[in-house]
């Protein structure tokens, strides 16, 4: 079995949920879907499980946290391109989320921007070039001047 990751999140409107991220480049699986939950997948490796409150309360005691007042993570998702980030950032404010609660992130080899879900969770697609993050690394892991920040 590969490595995978499934993300809990809890949410108040489990039909609203799908659409947002449906809207946002998401698939749903039917076969981990019903009235208290949503797989909705990113990749064959990452799911979303997006799970209604009184759902989420059967796997543990800890309150929820109201996700527009408190951040508790920060999930991110890597984009093929800058242009992948703008239009996952431009679809989630166009389908009930809201863009860039946090600010854009400017490199040089990296660009990331954020959105909010309709409940709060906080996503951070970015892009980056390995090639040239490789070399900035490795050029601040021997001591030369950090020119990403020059």
């Amino acid at each position: 079995m590969p490595k995978m990751i499934f993300v809990n999140l809890p949410v108040e409107d489990l039909s609203r949920s799908m659409a947002f991220y449906s809207a946002i480049g998401f698939t749903n699986n039917p076969r981990f879907t019903n009235e208290q939950a949503a797989a909705m997948m990113w990749s064959e490796q990452i799911s979303v499980m997006l799970l209604t409150h009184d759902f989420w309360r059967t796997f543990t005691a800890k309150p929820i946290v109201n996700a527009k007042e408190s951040a508790q993570v920060l999930l991110c998702v890597s984009r093929e391109n800058r242009e992948e980030v703008d239009a996952m950032v431009e679809a989630a404010a166009a389908n009930g989320g809201r863009a860039d609660p946090n600010k854009a992130q400017e490199t040089g080899f990296m660009y990331g921007r954020s959105f909010e879900d309709p409940d709060g969770h906080i996503w951070e697609p970015m892009w980056m070039d390995m090639a040239a993050a490789a070399t900035e690394v490795n050029t601040e892991a021997n001591g030369a001047p950090d020119q990403a920040r020059a």
